[in-house]
C-alpha cells in the first residue's frame, strides 16, 4: 500500500510539473508573438479618421521591420519619445530620412513635389515646414491632420527608427469592419 501512496504523490508532483510547464512554454511562446512577428493593437482616439476609427483592433506585424526598413505611407505602430505610459501611438509614415516635408493648404510636398495621397484622410488647409527630416529618423502624421498629434509638435518630432514597432496589416476587430490595409 505504502508503494501506491508514493506513486500517487510522484504522479501528483508530476502533474503539477507537467502543467506548470505548459504555462512556462505558453508565456514564452506568446513573448515571442508579440515580440518578433505580430501584435493585436487596439486604435485609442480619433488621429487617424478616416482610415481607422476608435475601438478598432488591429494586427500589426512586427517581422517586417526586423529584415527590412518602414517605407513611405505604411500605417505603423510606434513609441513616442519621453513617453513611458507603454501605449503605441497609431500613425502614417510621410518623411523617410533626409527628406524635406512640407504641408501648403494641407498639400503634402516631399522634396519639393507635390505627393497624392491615395488615402482616407481629413482635409486640412494648415501649412507647415519646409522640415528635413534627421538622418535615421521618420516623420509621421495622422490621417485627421487637424486633430493628431504627430511629429509636427515640438514634444513628438520625428521617430527615430527604434520607436517604429510594428506595419499595421488588418483590422480584425468589430468583425464587421474587418479589413487589410493598404499602403
Amino acid at each position: 500500500m505504502e508503494k501506491n501512496n508514493e506513486k500517487v504523490k510522484k504522479s501528483i508532483k508530476r502533474e503539477i510539473f507537467e502543467w506548470v510547464m505548459v504555462f512556462v512554454v505558453a508565456a514564452a511562446m506568446a513573448f515571442v508573438v508579440r515580440t518578433f512577428i505580430f501584435e493585436p493593437v487596439r486604435v485609442d482616439g480619433s488621429s487617424m479618421l478616416d482610415t481607422l476609427t476608435d475601438g478598432e483592433y488591429m494586427i500589426a506585424t512586427k517581422f517586417d521591420y526586423i529584415f527590412g526598413e518602414p517605407e513611405r505611407f505604411d500605417i505603423v505602430i510606434c513609441n513616442y519619445p519621453n513617453t513611458n505610459d507603454g501605449m503605441y501611438r497609431v500613425k502614417r509614415i510621410i518623411g523617410m530620412p533626409g527628406d524635406i516635408v512640407q504641408l501648403l493648404g494641407g498639400q503634402l510636398y516631399i522634396n519639393g513635389e507635390h505627393m497624392e495621397q491615395n488615402f482616407d484622410m481629413h482635409s486640412m488647409t494648415e501649412n507647415f515646414g519646409p522640415y528635413t527630416v534627421p538622418e535615421d529618423h521618420y516623420f509621421v502624421l495622422g490621417d485627421n491632420r487637424n486633430n493628431s498629434k504627430d511629429s509636427r509638435a515640438a514634444m513628438v518630432g520625428p521617430l527615430s527608427r527604434d520607436e517604429i514597432r510594428g506595419h499595421v496589416r488588418a483590422v480584425v476587430f468589430p468583425f464587421g469592419h474587418f479589413r487589410l490595409m493598404k499602403d
